[in-house]
């Protein structure tokens, strides 16, 4: 509940019912790892779920960021690219603002890094953001989007 002490269970349940879909976003996010929970409500209302596991999901790691990097890895490729598996599973991958609220209810990525949503102009120039927490405090970094290593996953979201 301290993820969300400003939501009842009752709120929670009929929203789940209103958009039944959203079951099977959450089971696929717990099957990934994720450990999906709501962290409250977003500006306009809406319940926000995300991958709440205490490092990045063990089935979002070793990922470059987005399929353009992916196509550009010819030698040791990845497993795959962190936004297209996002879409594949119908959510979204954290911007740093999210990031850094889950960090406020819990420390994450002590040990792990997660890929967040890079502004464009940062990925037309071939980098992308992630970040992690260390000495408790959240760092914001940058690296080449093709680039993956075996705890740099990404955390993703819906709202509903």
């Amino acid at each position: 509940m301290y993820r969300h002490s400003d939501l009842t269970w009752e709120y929670v349940e009929s929203k789940l019912k209103e958009n039944s879909n959203v079951l099977d976003i959450l089971k696929y996010m717990e099957e990934t790892g994720g450990e999906p929970d709501t962290i409250g409500l977003d500006e306009t209302g809406k319940i926000i779920y995300c991958d709440c596991s205490k490092e990045t999901p063990i089935g979002h790691r070793r990922f470059c960021y987005d399929d353009e990097a992916l196509q550009k890895r010819k030698k040791n490729p990845p497993l795959g690219s962190a936004v297209h598996q996002a879409t594949e599973m119908g959510v979204k991958i954290m911007d740093e603002s999210l990031y850094r609220r889950l960090q406020e209810l819990e420390p994450c990525d002590l040990k792990t890094s997660s890929w967040i949503n890079t502004p464009q102009e940062i990925r037309n120039l071939g980098g992308a953001l992630f970040c992690e927490r260390r000495y408790n405090t959240v760092f914001t970094f940058h690296n080449g989007a093709d680039s993956y290593y075996g705890v740099r996953g990404w955390r993703g979201y819906i709202c509903l």
